[in-house]
């Protein structure tokens, strides 16, 4: 079985990303008329990858989200992108530190966590809160990240961190987000058992017998800051930028905390997009209507967009 470090092929610096391919940087132009230019070949930024639980040292390029990057890891290792659960990012382990999310430095290696065991749970709720943070991959898989100490899940000893939530009550949720599926979790009745089916990541001999439970860093989901990264849009071409600075990384963090409280939820790039919208927005009505307008589905309250307000444009609560 084979592990790896971090490795992966520096690019050159350029501007956006085309089709998963880095701009060269500027040189001389020809002499001649634009006709006679010889075409320009760009290299394309290549990121290895392999199986989370062994395999060989895969290659991929040329994604531009991540289920067209399932696709090609599936590609390389002939399966089908429905195996895979989720990645994560210079480690083989479940670490939902280092889970990928919407952006891959140019240096880190991508390891795929694909379907093991199912299993099912029947868990009988006898408080509001099942103690469950919930997260997805992007492509259809909502899973556990988190499992708090001493809640109803937590003495459940065959829930464990990084098993995805396929059905509730045999009512598959496949295609589902993290928050419809946080939703339906916090809308079942007290004191009326209900079934989870549970899918676990596929174990290499060294992780049988894990049960990981995460705590909070400060650069959870996220890659370093001042390197140049990967991210990953759903709609139009990925492009490189320069990674989160450390108060942007703080902001997010901080209201990826106020999603977990507010909605059992984590999401480092929902987390980072609301920075961004509220650092745009004089007011909390402002970003509330922005959110609204974009994020619609999610049904924020207005207690949580004003925290995330003043998280984000009054972070030591000064007064105006």
């Amino acid at each position: 079985m084979q592990r790896a470090g971090r490795h992966g092929r520096q690019p050159p610096e350029g501007g956006p990303m085309e089709n998963g391919m880095g701009q060269e940087p500027g040189t001389p132009e020809p002499a001649g008329p634009a006709a006679a230019r010889p075409p320009r070949t760009r290299p394309r930024l290549v990121f290895h990858t392999q199986l989370a639980h062994g395999s060989p040292t895969g290659r991929i390029e040329g994604f531009t989200n991540v289920k067209e990057l399932y696709a090609k890891i599936a590609e390389v290792f002939d399966i089908s992108p429905t195996e895979i659960l989720f990645c994560t990012l210079n480690t083989h382990k479940v670490d939902m530190q280092k889970l990928l999310g919407g952006q891959i430095g140019l240096e880190d290696f991508i390891f795929a966590h694909v379907r093991g065991e199912t299993k099912e749970v029947e868990v009988t709720k006898t408080e509001d809160a099942l103690g469950l943070t919930i997260t997805d991959n992007g492509a259809g898989y909502a899973f556990i990240k988190r499992i708090k100490e001493g809640s109803i899940i937590n003495r459940l000893q065959t829930v464990c961190v990084g098993d995805s939530i396929e059905a509730i009550n045999d009512h598959t949720i496949v295609g589902c987000r993290h928050y419809e599926v946080a939703r339906m979790l916090r809308e079942l009745p007290r004191a009326q058992p209900f079934t989870l089916r549970l899918v676990q990541p596929k174990k290499a001999f060294d992780m049988i017998g894990q049960r990981t439970r995460t705590g909070k860093s400060p650069s959870e989901g996220r890659v370093a800051s001042g390197k140049e990264t990967l991210r990953l849009r759903t709609r139009g071409a990925a492009v490189l930028e320069e990674g989160p600075s450390p108060s942007e990384e703080e902001a997010a963090r901080r209201v990826d905390d106020l999603l977990e409280s507010y909605m059992g939820i984590r999401d480092s790039e929902l987390a980072s997009t609301m920075v961004e919208a509220a650092k745009g927005s004089p007011s909390v009505a402002q970003l509330a209507q922005g959110l609204d307008s974009v994020l619609g589905e999610f049904a924020f309250p207005q207690e949580f967009v004003a925290e995330v307000w003043a998280t984000v444009c009054n972070p030591n609560g000064d007064k105006e």
